[in-house]
């Protein structure tokens, strides 16, 4: 069978007008916070406690959202943090920062500001040296959206 010039250009004129009223459209990725953490900890359930979020219960403009993080721990060379993760889940994309410790960082603390594209849950992940893993979970209400689509 053979198809026409004509033919082609009409059936994918078809195509496009398909796209154009909804037949088709962008395909999102699903967030990738699960894989993240699932990477950060090698599977293995962390616990919640020792790690303490500081958020804001409602955020007004998701473009620049206060956060905080402080991890118990006497970051000696016997018992010290080495990582803290933080993902949000409601993001286009979940990974939003890693911060690295040792025993030298005295403390395990940071505070920066982030952004949010909806009302969601900000994760943190604290690793410790022996490799144990503590957890606190926020949950952030956005009234306007700071990632974009």
């Amino acid at each position: 069978m053979t198809v026409s010039r004509r033919e082609a250009f009409a059936l994918g004129a078809g195509v496009v007008t398909a796209m154009a009223l909804g037949g088709a459209g962008p395909a999102w990725a699903k967030n990738d916070s699960d894989e993240l953490i699932k990477a950060f900890t090698g599977g293995k359930a962390p616990v919640k406690g020792k790690v303490k979020l500081d958020l804001p219960d409602i955020a007004e403009n998701g473009n620049t959202v206060p956060l905080a993080f402080t991890v118990e721990s006497p970051m000696t060379d016997a018992s010290h943090v080495t990582d803290v993760l933080v993902v949000a889940d409601g993001n286009p994309r979940g990974g939003i920062a890693t911060f690295h410790f040792s025993p030298r960082s005295g403390v395990a603390e940071a505070a920066t500001r982030i952004r949010l594209a909806e009302t969601q849950n900000v994760i943190a992940i604290a690793k410790m040296n022996d490799g144990s893993f503590y957890t606190d979970t926020r949950q952030v209400k956005v009234t306007i959206g700071g990632c974009g689509g």
